[in-house]
């Protein structure tokens, strides 16, 4: 394994145990002791910037945001990548047609022009409270990263019909993030990477979902939590614990510092 010069962490069962809300004791030590011997650490999320926890005095290098459309540190923006308009007026359209609502996300704030069961459990897992938004028009004409509602796979092609820039992330099974095409959180990695100027062998990333898979295989050494599905897993070069038995904490002793 090359020496590691950077890691990219997913937030939600991978950072900070889907449980208990917060990021394991040991887990978090680790982090610390990266910190201590140089090594860049990033987020790449699916969450958008204002609803990233708050990881106390904690301050990580590099963010990736709305599954890589929105990359940043503390001092500039590295990446943008917003939905087209026309793409995003297709998938309301669309996400009407098979009764769903949906949620957008600019740089700034999310608004919804409905309420169903599955997004408002979606928002949950972020701690966010659902609620309908009166001004969905006005938000929908400024700069769109992500879109999100509950679907099935099955109402995948439906959603994305008649698109020509977007793609569908899944982070988890009643929901799906929209996002552009040309984004991800391997595309991410890229730019952040070459901010950096650092090479994917110099690379790690932890994550645990679908979403997660471009990100692995964007880096020398990928990493899937024990409490990914097979398919993560299946894509990872290495596999460790599950969040809550300190999996980042497990990798980090063994093959990094």
């Amino acid at each position: 394994m090359n020496p590691v010069k950077i890691i990219f962490f997913d937030i939600d069962g991978t950072l900070v145990d889907s449980t208990t809300g917060c990021i394991p004791e040991k887990t978090y030590e680790a982090l610390h002791r990266l910190r201590e011997n140089r090594i860049l650490l990033c987020i790449a999320t699916g969450r958008s910037p204002y609803v990233i926890p708050d990881f106390g005095e904690f301050c990580f290098d590099a963010y990736c945001t709305f599954n890589g459309s929105l990359c940043y540190t503390k001092k500039e923006i590295i990446y943008s990548n917003p939905l087209s308009h026309d793409d995003v007026e297709k998938v309301l359209e669309n996400a009407a047609a098979i009764g769903r609502p949906v949620s957008v996300a600019t740089k700034e704030r999310l608004a919804a022009n409905g309420i169903d069961e599955d997004l408002t459990d979606y928002y949950r897992l972020a701690d966010l409270s659902l609620t309908v938004a009166d001004d969905f028009d006005d938000v929908c004409r400024e700069p769109v990263y992500q879109m999100m509602l509950g679907c099935r796979p099955a109402d995948h092609e439906a959603l994305l019909r008649g698109t020509s820039g977007v793609k569908i992330a899944v982070s988890w099974d009643r929901a799906v993030d929209v996002i552009p095409v040309s984004s991800g959180k391997g595309t991410s990695i890229a730019k952040i990477l070459r901010h950096f100027n650092l090479e994917p062998a110099q690379a790690m990333a932890f994550g645990d979902s679908y979403n997660d898979i471009d990100m692995l295989q964007a880096v020398g050494t990928g990493v899937a939590m024990g409490n990914a599905p097979d398919t993560v897993k299946a894509r990872a070069n290495v596999v460790t614990e599950t969040c809550a038995d300190d999996g980042v904490a497990v990798m980090i002793e063994r093959y990094v510092l």
